[in-house]
């Protein structure tokens, strides 16, 4: 049943009933890492905090969501002290385990992220220090209008949708009659100045999301 949510949630899902299985296939040659990790404290046979053991002896293992029937403490620090990203107690509403996973997700793409300051124009944005300059001058900006400007400097040139700012920038799904990244992105255009005849634009796409353009470079 979780296999089957977790796929109309547009994830590709591989099933192991056993620890010993779930080994077998993460140490399996030739067969490409999972991007995420959903363990269950307790597997039959190899138990899920033994698997965890081996998956972190490993070189790069992949990241792990624990789940434990209990909620129990000492499953739950034990998880955590082996390495464990994150975990969720039985019983959980599927909804939640997937925001856990795609947080866990994101938190490990955005580890692998340049942290060098990302330039467009004169905007510059420096991630390291939390600073942001337009045309020499400092801005200020809350930290979620920081991570939706970041997100859309990183897609500079595409549309990128209300789902995506929303999960990105703010760590949560979009929700029905949610405005949060509408009142962003006009509090980011009146801070910057930005419009259609400003060096750059943060432009509403009707039905698609929001785009940001780069200088000398038509938007669609």
């Amino acid at each position: 049943m979780l296999s089957e949510y977790l796929t109309r949630e547009s994830f590709e899902v591989e099933v192991a009933h056993d620890g010993d299985a779930a080994l077998a296939r993460l140490g399996a040659p030739g067969e490409a890492a999972p991007d995420l990790v959903i363990l269950d404290v307790m597997l039959p046979g190899c138990s899920g905090l033994d698997v965890l053991r081996v998956l972190r002896k490993r070189e790069a293992p992949p990241p792990v969501l624990m789940l434990t029937a209990r909620g129990d403490d000492v499953d739950r620090i034990v998880g955590l002290e082996l390495g464990a990203d994150d975990y969720l107690p039985k019983p959980f509403n599927p909804r939640e385990l997937v925001a856990r996973m795609r947080a866990v997700l994101r938190r490990i793409s955005e580890r692998s992220l340049p942290h060098e300051p990302l330039v467009l124009g004169t905007l510059r944005l420096d991630p390291a220090r939390h600073r942001a300059t337009y045309r020499g001058a400092a801005v200020e900006l809350t930290g979620a209008e920081f991570r939706v400007l970041e997100v859309l400097i990183r897609a500079a040139g595409r549309i990128v949708s209300r789902e995506h700012l929303t999960e990105q920038a703010l760590g949560r799904r979009l929700e029905l009659y949610d405005r949060s990244i509408d009142t962003h992105a006009s509090n980011l255009r009146r801070k910057l100045g930005l419009g259609p005849s400003a060096e750059l634009e943060i432009r509403g796409i009707r039905g698609a999301g929001y785009l940001l353009t780069p200088p000398n470079e038509a938007a669609p």
